[in-house]
């Protein structure tokens, strides 16, 4: 079984998530279904086990030292997130991209271990060399979701890779086939305490050897 957060992982469970709709289950049911019956194989990494102090391995490659490309086997386990605006890897809609209302999907998540100080999060257009789109870190450890209109009290909008601060939506070549964007949830058992200019390296360099779950949605945007 492949593991949490890598790219064997996402395509697994676009299979399964296929089978469930052709089954007649509803959306919501079917990401459910799904990713319940990848973690069966994969349960969360407890807090103090030793395998959670290597971190992040440092290897080489475009994806900002994220363990879950550059090595799967040190990939964290996963948690169930999900956007009531669009099933993973389908279409995001117009509103959330920039070009129309450039605003970040409302987003909500579930199944997470006990012994949360922090989430981060991050959006990352994976066929543009992982161009980042939205990073945000301090999120409470009581939230479940983000909504379309405003971070939670204590969450703090992070740099994105065109310069700004908070949500930059997607914009990707005219007449590509449809961008996969990459939604990462990280789950922290201590807060990483970056502030507005944080990129995603910093939190990737400030997460090492704290993220002890995640969870992963994948959206598709074109033009």
């Amino acid at each position: 079984m492949p593991e949490p957060g890598s790219h064997r992982y996402d395509v697994e469970r676009t299979r399964l998530r296929a089978q469930y709709d052709n089954s007649g289950v509803p959306d919501q049911h079917a990401d459910d279904a799904a990713n319940a019956e990848l973690q069966r194989d994969n349960p969360p990494v407890p807090l103090g086990d030793p395998a959670r102090a290597a971190g992040p391995t440092g290897r080489g490659g475009d994806s900002r030292g994220d363990p879950g490309l550059d090595d799967p086997q040190a990939a964290p386990s996963g948690v169930v997130l999900r956007s009531t605006a669009f099933s993973d890897h389908t279409l995001i809609p117009e509103q959330y991209a920039q070009a129309g209302g450039d605003i970040p999907p409302p987003l909500e998540w579930a199944q997470v271990p006990d012994g949360v100080a922090e989430f981060a999060l991050y959006c990352e257009d994976i066929d543009a060399n992982d161009f980042v789109h939205w990073v945000v870190t301090g999120i409470p450890a009581s939230t479940s979701g983000l909504g379309e209109d405003r971070l939670p009290d204590g969450a703090i909008p992070g740099r994105n890779d065109d310069g700004g601060l908070g949500w930059s939506g997607p914009h990707p070549p005219i007449g590509d086939d449809p961008h996969r964007y990459r939604f990462r949830l990280l789950v922290l058992d201590q807060p990483l305490h970056l502030g507005e200019d944080a990129t995603v390296a910093d939190v990737h360099a400030a997460a090492g050897g704290h993220e002890f779950a995640r969870g992963t949605l994948v959206g598709r945007f074109g033009r």
